[in-house]
């Protein structure tokens, strides 16, 4: 079985699926079914723990059949950031964090400088520790080092739905990386799923994409069978692309055949 591991959890599913947007409860806990994600991610600030008695996402889900990612959006310090990660485990909500902290209004790119911060004050603290980052091969480099459990760049900017903007500094990232690389962000498609996994990404993490389709269900598992089959084609491995075709059945005695041997 093709497992894989975010410090001392082990996943089968490679779908991490953000909780957001979605038009209602009901469909969010579909979608989050049709999905068969594990982990499942979500801002600290939007359960309102400080109202228990409101009506949360939490409520609509069988908990045990998930790893709960809560996150930090919202932050635009590090100090923000530890602030809310030490609230979600206060909580009890999970050790796990996904430092996401934003230093551009308009574009919601991530802030490497307080993201690497925020990430060496909570690796102290004990947290396991997933940032969300640009697709910086020297960050993600410097975040594995500071104790990162995964690193997770963008494919390119929240929500935008443009898919991989950048595959090589992606590639770069997965050949340095000695732990888990969670693409994260701007995943448009499954065919933008997919070429992740292709490229060698253990797993992706998306919301938009599913919580904004026409129908979040069926895109739900649309995603999951991309990533499922991106995951294979990287495993099995892409034959190389060629300047010139080369004939998938024998050529002898065929003119054409003949005078290219000959050439």
């Amino acid at each position: 079985m093709d497992l894989w591991q975010i410090g001392p959890y082990t996943f089968r599913s490679r779908f991490l699926l953000g909780t957001g947007k979605f038009s209602s409860l009901e469909v969010q806990a579909k979608a989050v079914e049709a999905s068969q994600a594990e982990i499942l991610t979500f801002a600290v600030r939007r359960l309102n723990l400080d109202k228990p008695d409101e009506p949360n996402f939490l409520e609509m889900l069988d908990l045990s059949k998930y790893k709960l990612l809560p996150n930090t959006a919202g932050a635009t310090t590090a100090e923000e950031a530890v602030h809310i990660a030490r609230l979600a485990r206060a909580s009890g909500l999970s050790e796990m964090i996904k430092v996401e902290v934003i230093g551009d209004p308009k574009y919601l790119l991530p802030d490497p400088i307080a993201t690497l911060e925020a990430t060496r004050q909570l690796v102290r603290e004990g947290f396991i520790v997933l940032p969300y980052c640009s697709d910086d091969p020297v960050l993600a480099k410097k975040l594995e080092e500071a104790g990162a459990a995964a690193v997770m760049p963008g494919a390119s900017p929240i929500g935008t739905g443009l898919g991989i903007l950048n595959s090589y500094n992606l590639q770069v990232i997965r050949e340095q990386a000695r732990v888990p690389v969670i693409v994260d962000a701007g995943i448009g498609s499954p065919a933008d799923a997919a070429l992740a996994m292709e490229l060698g990404a253990d797993a992706i993490l998306l919301n938009t994409a599913v919580s904004q389709a026409a129908d979040p269900v069926l895109m739900a598992e649309a995603m999951r069978d991309a990533i499922i089959a991106g995951r294979k084609g990287y495993l099995a491995g892409r034959i190389p692309k060629k300047a010139v075709a080369s004939a998938s059945s024998p050529t002898s005695g065929l003119p054409w055949g003949t005078a290219a041997k000959a050439e």
